[in-house]
């Protein structure tokens, strides 16, 4: 396993990554975005507002965070590379920059609540999901260094 800063060539993998880890946990939102719209936003949101890291396996990308001061907005890894320590390393790397990160995560996502709560994350609020574009009731979660 391979960590390393991502770079704009990332992505189309990153892209790929997210969508088909995003699918897999919440299927009843699958298909609200189209490729296009997730290269869009890869590019003009995430690549452009934040540092983003990514593990490799056999050179293939299997997880990425993308973290910026305070937050962390994107944390994904492939369905079948979960549960091997990706996740963990990346989120470690962002620790390691950051004393103090919150995230969202929809309430319905059980495995990621379980994942930031095991690490130390603490839901600060929960929400109808009116303010998101999922429109699906979400958390909003917290962790601060020692």
């Amino acid at each position: 396993m391979i960590l390393r800063q991502l770079k704009l060539d990332d992505m189309d993998a990153a892209a790929h990554v997210h969508r088909a880890a995003f699918d897999d946990r919440l299927p009843w939102l699958s298909g609200l975005h189209t490729p296009d719209e997730d290269r869009w936003y890869f590019r003009e949101r995430v690549f452009a507002e934040c540092e983003v890291w990514g593990v490799f396996e056999g050179g293939t990308l299997t997880g990425f965070i993308a973290f910026r001061e305070g937050w962390i907005d994107q944390l994904y890894v492939l369905p079948g590379s979960q549960s091997r320590g990706a996740g963990s390393r990346l989120l470690a790397q962002a620790r390691a920059t950051h004393p103090d990160l919150s995230l969202w995560t929809f309430q319905r996502n059980a495995a990621a609540r379980r994942f930031y709560e095991t690490r130390g994350f603490v839901a600060e609020e929960f929400t109808d999901g009116s303010r998101n574009a999922e429109k699906e009731p979400d958390v909003l979660y917290r962790w601060r260094r020692g």
